[in-house]
């Protein structure tokens, strides 16, 4: 009788094709910033952009970008840099941006009659000293491992934000460190990537960055895969950053407003 019971359950698993509807509360979408500006050593930095969009649906693939919004940054002298709408939705640019080390930058972005604001400096980064290459990485001990080594100053605490762009992914791959452990040591950061061939280009940047960055991204990358999406990609949990809405405190944005000097270097595989 048990066998009987067994086969009539398996064929009715087998057989179910009833499709399920699953009902998801949506709420209202938020504004996303992705207001970073880099300053690349040995460019001039007048170049910047800013990306601005809108929080979509879970099972919406189609990008939500925002125009008709007023971006502009100032700095502490009242200079004033206005970001004007390309004719990519959503991007916002300048070729007037006047990057200067530790400077203060005020955001200021007006969209639906809501005004939202921010405030960073721009960080020095520490120079990448060399990278490193070993022949032995990932899980079979087979792969490429790229270390970009770099020297952590003793008397001050300091944070790390690296990427890795190659051609074989659609985005960077995004790690950040802290010094906690291994202040006024050498270090490095860390990349393998077990389709990487010899002649392979993999592009570095370290970005200078502070500690609620640091703390920001250590928890957007504890959430996210970063090689599935950007970093702004739909989330598991609301993680709001340094931007604020003076208008309607309720209705905060997601995103960052990050300012970074940049150290970049392209290794090529040997």
């Amino acid at each position: 009788m048990k066998q009987i019971i067994y086969i009539i359950l398996i064929l009715s698993l087998c057989s179910c094709e009833d499709v399920v509807d699953i009902s998801l509360n949506e709420s209202e979408p938020k504004l996303v910033i992705d207001a970073s500006l880099n300053w690349v050593k040995g460019t001039s930095g007048n170049h910047q952009e800013i990306y601005l969009s809108l929080t979509r649906p879970f099972f919406s693939g189609e990008p939500a970008p925002v125009d008709n919004a007023l971006v502009q940054i100032s700095n502490t002298n009242g200079t004033v840099f206005e970001f004007s709408q390309n004719e990519t939705l959503g991007t916002y640019e300048t070729d007037n941006f006047e990057p200067m080390l530790n400077e203060t930058y005020l955001l200021q972005i007006v969209f639906e009659n809501e005004l939202y604001v921010a405030e960073t400096h721009l960080i020095p980064v520490i120079p990448i000293d060399f990278v490193e290459q070993t022949d032995n990485g990932g899980i079979n001990g087979e792969d490429f491992e790229i270390k970009p080594n770099y020297s952590d100053p003793e008397e001050t605490e300091n944070f790390y934000f690296f990427s890795f762009e190659t051609n074989l992914t659609d985005f960077p791959i995004l790690e950040v460190y802290e010094d906690e452990f291994t202040n006024g040591n050498q270090v490095f950061a860390y990349y393998t990537e077990e389709d990487l061939q010899v002649g392979d280009t993999v592009t570095i940047k370290s970005y200078g960055i502070n500690e609620r960055f640091y703390n920001f991204m250590s928890l957007l990358l504890t959430q996210t895969n970063s090689d599935l999406g950007g970093p702004f990609e739909t989330q598991p949990a609301t993680l709001r950053g340094n931007i604020i809405n003076q208008t309607t405190s309720s209705n905060f944005p997601l995103g960052f407003f990050r300012a970074s000097e940049i150290d970049e270097v392209e290794y090529i595989i040997q």
